[in-house]
């Protein structure tokens, strides 16, 4: 049977700044072999998009549904979007000011 590819946009809010959430997010999405990105928002959320297996991404979302240690996630929106495989790895970015 052939995996099937996915793709999510994700908002984690909470203390999620300041706490190596995107550092972490990266080993994790690397390690399971997900491609994308990570970032802060200036309202204080990280934004990331996943695009990979879909056991690999949702296993990525659940990481992402309590952080790194010191994180307090309070919040984690969802939204799955048609799969581009844009992405040859997963990176950091710079925050971003909106």
């Amino acid at each position: 049977m052939r995996k099937m590819k996915v793709r999510a946009h994700i908002f984690v809010s909470g203390r999620v700044q300041g706490v190596f959430f995107r550092v972490e997010t990266r080993y994790e999405a690397m390690k399971r072999n997900v491609a994308g990105w990570v970032r802060n928002t200036s309202g204080g959320r990280v934004e990331s998009i996943f695009e990979g297996e879909r056991e690999d991404v949702e296993k990525l979302i659940e990481f992402c549904r309590k952080g790194p240690s010191g994180a307090r996630v309070t919040k984690v929106d969802v939204q799955w979007e048609e799969y581009s495989g844009e992405f040859k790895d997963f990176k950091i970015r710079r925050s971003v000011i909106f």
